[in-house]
């Protein structure tokens, strides 16, 4: 009889472990609250939630589809805007408690005003696009006006910070053009492109040139430098004081550098947004339609308000003062476009308006750690600038789609909230408690609520918001169940500078799903299975990952893996009458699993039970006694402690049909003949109960060959019949064969047959 099927498939074994019941979710507030979704708290890197600034909308409207430049002018609460696509700037005085005040500065023949340069209290410079006018402009009237050999005018830097002297960066070709503003105010309204000898009679001369199509942002240092960033490339470039050829400091490939800001002693930081689509392009589209992870009842269809997700990488870089530029922040899908510092008494940030979705960030320098902020309402926060020079922690927001004004306040009083993404679980389950690692501050007040669902849909199926009661040290409330989970945290307090809230654990137990009998298998008869024993243990200790990875079910794991290394090793050997019988039982929820075997005739319902509560995965018995027939046979699984007793599921699966059979299959034919030159052996045989399994054909010459592929081409039958052949060179001296007939059984019958 043949064992290596039974060998093949012993390999396979099931190992009955049991993790945990209930599980833990750790939630980390950086990764998992949107920046929409933060109302005056901010998030840093690490998880850790702090108190943040709060938004709000400036009242008044700027009449003009995209704001496109924003600068202060020496009136503390005065802006110059400038905007497009009519080319208009506009005088905006924001010192109105419940409104601002807009002027038209001036109405220029242009299509859009990329830059705008304030020069005194009267006076300011403006840069547009796609004629590439430098305009100067005084009590809203044009003084001198020129176009350059360029498509555009990206930005404008005092030079030396005195306003005698102004560097312009051009697109298409890009170039650093020097303005000499007591010469250029002389020249008056020049039409036409000029050549670099008429600019040069008018104040203006080539500062520096790149090769790439456009110089972006510029920013003049304290040792003179001026540092330069380009598009559609997104290098960083370095000029001499003096102009001339610049110094390459970073390259990219399809980038734009948006803005560049200096910190002290000669380092600077640049805002880098990595995307095939220039600026521009992302700013001037239809407004995009906003979803919160809390949308109103009201809400429409989920289709319509899906967000336009922005494909890129925003960068924030810093070039230290001698040394090699690093990468500091990296956000995916997130456009990054003007930098600020925020330099108070508690910290000193750099902050990052950005987009597509109005994101706002921070960048600490000292912690190197980057912080959430939050989001405005809008796809894009093209400027951000400081809104008062001696007001530390107010900041005036310039945003597209919709277009307007906001201010960011860190000292302002406000409701502070939170709220998570969508957390999937992975399976339904009953919520627990919310544990935070630590709050410190005023934490009295800390309210806590969560909502369920068991869909994945942002809007609808969704519970109402349950508040979570403090219970010994979390917060809890019975009665919670679903797949998906958000988490809310509020306080009412308005200054919470002292608050900061850790990162939080969600406990919870997954529902209770039923094993799974994944294998069953009922070995050929005869066969017995000696079980090796399980090993000595060995000497007790404690390694770094049981510390890291905890086994909370004492060491089920290790009993599993000696009881899968005793199985494999156990040796098969002939045994009359036994039977084995084999399977394997999973467990979703890797439960402790205990299984009753049992057997009943066929026809009957009178069930034996063979092995009872057993934790292994096979059962060995003798058959010997037990009448010729066929049986049913089931197996009950249930799940065991530490499961409660109430909580515990069973299932009883109706597995394969035993077939007991101690009766050799019959022999109806047997013959021999020659043909050619090869003996052709043929028998064709019967069983009563069992499949016959092949025969085997042997000469008394020691000449042998096994078959199990009958004349019919297909073994599955209780009757068949085999035929082989043997040629005369392996018959030869032969002058008898013996034919064995097998059965799946283990049954076998024999005939001899003379070879003439």
């Amino acid at each position: 009889m043949r064992l290596s099927h039974f060998l093949a498939l012993a390999a396979v074994v099931v190992v009955l472990r049991a993790d945990p019941l209930s599980k833990s979710l750790e939630i980390d507030f950086f990764r998992e609250v949107p920046n929409r979704n933060l109302k005056a708290l901010a998030v840093r890197s690490d998880g850790r939630v702090l108190a943040g600034p709060t938004q709000r909308e400036l009242p008044g409207k700027i009449p003009a589809d995209l704001l496109w430049s924003i600068a202060a002018t020496t009136d503390a609460r005065a802006w110059l805007i400038g905007t497009g696509p009519e080319a208009r700037v506009f005088h905006v005085n924001t010192a109105g408690p419940s409104d601002f005040e807009v002027a038209e500065a001036i109405d220029l023949e242009a299509t859009h005003v990329f830059a705008v340069c304030p020069i005194d209290d009267a006076t300011f410079l403006a840069g547009t696009s796609p004629q590439g006018t430098v305009t100067l402009v005084r009590s809203g009237k044009i003084v001198a006006s020129v176009t350059l050999p360029a498509d555009s005018i990206f930005d404008f830097a005092l030079v030396g910070g005195k306003a005698s002297a102004v560097l312009i960066a051009t697109g298409n070709p890009g170039r650093i053009y020097r303005l000499e503003l007591a010469q250029f105010e002389k020249s008056g309204e020049t039409k036409g492109k000029l050549t670099t000898d008429e600019l040069a009679k008018v104040g203006i001369t080539t500062f520096g040139e790149i090769r790439d199509r456009n110089v972006r942002r510029l920013l003049p240092l304290a040792d003179g430098r001026v540092i330069a960033g380009s598009a559609p490339k997104g290098n960083v470039y370095a000029f001499p004081a003096t102009g001339g050829a610049p110094l390459l400091l970073l390259e990219n490939r399809e980038a734009e550098v948006t803005d560049l800001l200096a910190d002290a002693e000669g380092s600077f930081f640049a805002a880098i947004t990595l995307s095939g689509t220039p600026g521009e392009s992302r700013v001037n589209r239809p407004p995009t339609v906003i979803v919160t992870a809390s949308p109103p009842t009201d809400a429409p269809d989920s289709d319509s308000t899906k967000n336009e997700r922005f494909a890129g990488r925003g960068q924030l870089i810093h070039f230290p003062a001698g040394g090699l530029p690093e990468t500091v922040v990296s956000r995916s899908n997130t456009a990054f476009y003007r930098l600020a510092w925020h330099d108070d008494t508690v910290a000193k940030w750099v902050l990052i308006s950005g987009g597509e979705q109005g994101e706002l960030l921070a960048y600490a320098p000292a912690e190197r750690r980057s912080i959430n902020l939050g989001a405005s309402a809008s796809a894009q926060v093209n400027a951000i600038l400081p809104s008062q020079p001696q007001a530390r922690g107010q900041f005036h927001l310039m945003r597209n789609n919709p277009a307007g004004l906001s201010q960011l306040d860190f000292s302002a009083a406000g409701e502070r909230s939170l709220e998570t993404r969508k957390i999937d679980l992975g399976v339904a389950a009953e919520i627990g408690q919310v544990r935070f690692a630590q709050i410190s501050g005023p934490a009295e007040n800390l309210r806590i609520a969560l909502r369920t669902s068991f869909g994945s849909d942002e809007l609808e199926g969704w519970s109402d918001w349950t508040a979570l009661q403090p219970l010994d040290g979390g917060w809890f409330a019975p009665d919670l169940r679903g797949r998906y989970v958000q988490l809310r945290v509020a306080h009412p307090q308005k200054d919470l500078t002292a608050l900061t809230v850790d990162k939080a654990t969600l406990f919870y137990l997954p529902q209770n799903r039923r094993p799974q009998l994944s294998d069953f298998r009922i070995f050929p008869a005869n066969l017995g299975l000696v079980p090796v024993g399980e090993p000595n243990p060995a000497v007790t200790t404690t390694t770094l990952g049981q510390l890291l990875f905890p086994n909370q079910r004492d060491g089920k794991d290790e009993l599993g893996a000696k009881r899968k290394g005793g199985l494999l090793n156990s040796p098969i050997v002939p045994s009359p009458g036994a039977q084995i019988i084999y399977w394997t039982v999973t467990d979703a929820d890797d439960d402790n699993l205990a299984a009753t075997f049992a057997i009943t005739p066929e026809d009957k319902d009178d069930w034996t039970d063979l092995a009872v509560n057993t934790s292994d995965s096979f059962v060995q018995f003798d058959v010997s006694h037990l009448p010729e027939g066929r049986y049913r046979s089931r197996l009950a699984v249930r799940e065991q402690a530490p499961r409660p007793e109430a909580q515990r599921l069973s299932y009883t699966f109706e597995t394969d049909v035993l077939t007991v059979d101690r009766t050799a299959p019959a022999i109806l034919a047997a013959q021999a003949e020659h043909a050619g030159s090869a003996w052709r052996i043929s028998i064709e045989g019967a069983d009563a109960l069992s499949l016959l399994e092949g025969a085997e054909f042997k000469l008394n010459n020691g000449a042998r060959v096994t078959l199990e592929h009958p004349v019919d081409g297909i073994l599955d039958s209780r009757r068949e019949a085999f035929v082989a052949e043997f040629t005369d060179a392996r018959a030869a001296g032969a002058n008898s064969v013996e034919v064995t007939l097998y059965d799946k059984s283990g049954n076998s019958a024999s005939r001899r047959l003379p070879l003439r």
